[in-house]
């Protein structure tokens, strides 16, 4: 009897496990925002709260890339004509706003439904009804940092590299440090001996992530300088911005 009452117990307990859908961690309520960097105006769907899943920090517009396109709106001269691939773009702010001023432009997240809300805003800023439409090539494309497959891929579709690499606020996984850079001297590299930029925006979030950029980048025979006048706060946190170049 004791037995049979133990059984239906443990039946009723499995009949409460409620098995959530993967929608339920995500928030897919964007909202059409404008943003302001010199004299560019930019409106785009983003969040203004993160999802629960800490995978889709890509969403939202963080303080690192507002810095970086502070420094590029004020800088735009070394932008035009250029070729610019981004790493961990995001909903594509940094994108959008070179591609107004460079020849190519390619935004990479590695999430499936940020580059869901990349391509959206890729679509937005390219239909003629917008009047601030652009022209010139402004794709998005899969990569996860350290996936050579998906360089060599994106390289065969953009051959002869980049003049600029691209990343705002995207050191905050100790882990992921290493691929970052791997794929980031990978791409350096392609440019086959004509000269390429990393342009870091990095916000100081922990004195360990301080110094694990820089000791990357040193095992990697890569030179960081910081750009004069780029230190400040943002969102609270300092913020900088580096040049990285292959020694």
């Amino acid at each position: 009897m004791e037995e049979r009452g133990t059984q239906h117990k443990q039946e009723e307990e499995e009949e409460e496990i409620v098995c959530l859908d993967a929608s339920f961690f995500v928030d897919d309520n964007y909202q059409l925002t404008n943003f302001t960097f010199g004299s560019q105006d930019i409106q785009l769907f983003c969040l203004h709260s993160a999802s629960t899943d800490f995978d889709l920090t890509g969403q939202l517009v963080w303080p690192g890339a507002m810095l970086l396109n502070d420094y590029l709106s004020k800088n735009v001269k070394m932008l035009q004509g250029c070729t610019v691939i981004e790493l961990g773009s995001g909903v594509g702010i940094t994108g959008i706003l070179c591609s107004r001023f460079c020849h190519k432009v390619v935004m990479t997240d590695h999430n499936e439904e940020v580059l869901k809300i990349l391509k959206k805003n890729i679509e937005l800023h390219s239909c003629p009804e917008n009047v601030n439409s652009i022209s010139h090539e402004l794709v998005a494309e899969k990569l996860e940092w350290g996936n050579t497959g998906q360089i060599n891929e994106i390289l065969q579709k953009h051959p002869g590299g980049f003049d600029f690499v691209l990343g705002a606020d995207i050191c905050f996984q100790q882990s992921s440090i290493p691929m970052l850079f791997d794929s980031v001297k990978q791409l350096l590299l392609a440019r086959e001996g004509r000269k390429c930029t990393f342009i870091l925006a990095y916000v100081s979030r922990a004195k360990t992530m301080d110094s694990m950029i820089i000791i990357e980048a040193s095992k990697l025979r890569m030179k960081m300088k910081e750009v004069t006048g780029t230190r400040c706060i943002v969102g609270n946190l300092e913020g900088v911005v580096f040049e990285v170049t292959l020694e």
